[in-house]
């Protein structure tokens, strides 16, 4: 089995807190990334919406577009979708043109993963009888993406209307084949989902993989009612793996077992004066490629 390996640029940046690592130029983000070896990354706000250009940055430090973040608006959408086609065609063409894998779909009608006074218990819970409208939708649209050549996976996420481990379970049970599943240890332990019954549950349906560690201290001390979830990030609840709560080794062997090939994205919203990214961008890629060598997977080192 193969893996790739890449990084979001979030361990530099963070595009929901533009006061961490906002002076951070893109050059120094590429660079670093492909010096703790990585070849591949995640979009990020500071990378150029044009192909040319974007290819050329990229090129020019030996890596490739994995994919990226995607805000969607399917969840209150009418059923025709046109806004939501019209929102995603430029990102769309742009993934396309450079090869990217996939469109990260994040579900951000009514997010609070972007308000610091957003308390992460008030996030919209959904009623399990709103799961198959939903479903419907976001499969059209998720057909939609593969029609313009970019498949769609879907990543639940802290603070958004998918976000637990009884979300993602309605949320696949009322989607098609067009929707693959991110999947993200970091966000799954955070929401109090158990990481092995999502794995055995849905693992033909993981289509890309980020890997998230977190700090179980952090996490524990929250007040859930007050902090928000960029409170958490500023607290240290993520890091990179290696450096964390989770262990990734049964981890990486669960989805080796599944089958799963591709990319594994290292991911950590941190303050980077805090966690310097290039030493954090090493330990997660290192305790990572540990962790898939001993699975039995084998490191595609260059792109």
């Amino acid at each position: 089995m193969k893996a790739k390996l890449a990084i979001a640029p979030i361990a530099w940046t963070n595009d929901d807190l533009p006061e961490l690592g906002g002076d951070t130029p893109l050059e120094t983000c590429l660079a670093e990334s492909r010096a703790a070896g990585f070849i591949g990354v995640e979009n990020g706000g500071k990378f150029p919406r044009d192909a040319p250009s974007l290819r050329a940055k990229l090129g020019a430090f030996g890596l490739s577009l994995v994919g990226g973040w995607y805000s969607g608006t399917v969840l209150d959408a009418p059923d025709d979708l046109v806004a939501e086609r019209e929102q995603a065609a430029a990102q769309l063409a742009l993934f396309r043109e450079l090869g990217a894998s996939c469109l990260v779909y994040g579900e951000t009608t009514g997010t609070l993963q972007n308000r610091r006074n957003a308390p992460l218990a008030g996030r919209r819970v959904l009623a399990e009888d709103a799961f198959p409208a939903y479903g419907r939708r976001l499969t059209r649209f998720a057909e939609y993406c593969a029609e313009q050549g970019v498949p769609l996976v879907f990543h639940h996420h802290m603070a958004t209307a998918v976000e637990t481990e009884r979300d993602i379970n309605l949320l696949m049970a009322h989607t098609g084949e067009a929707v693959g599943l991110l999947f993200d240890a970091g966000h799954l332990r955070f929401a109090g989902g158990d990481m092995f019954r999502v794995l055995t549950k849905h693992g033909r349906r993981i289509r890309h993989v980020h890997v998230k560690d977190v700090r179980e201290p952090v996490i524990a001390g929250l007040d859930r009612t007050r902090q928000s979830f960029l409170d958490a990030v500023l607290a240290g609840a993520f890091t990179v793996p290696g450096d964390g709560s989770i262990d990734f080794g049964p981890v990486i062997q669960r989805l080796a077992d599944f089958g799963y090939e591709g990319w594994f994205v290292v991911e950590a919203e941190q303050d980077p004066a805090k966690a310097p990214p290039a030493r954090y961008a090493k330990i997660g890629h290192d305790a990572l490629a540990d962790a898939l060598r001993r699975a039995g997977y084998s490191i595609q080192e260059t792109r």
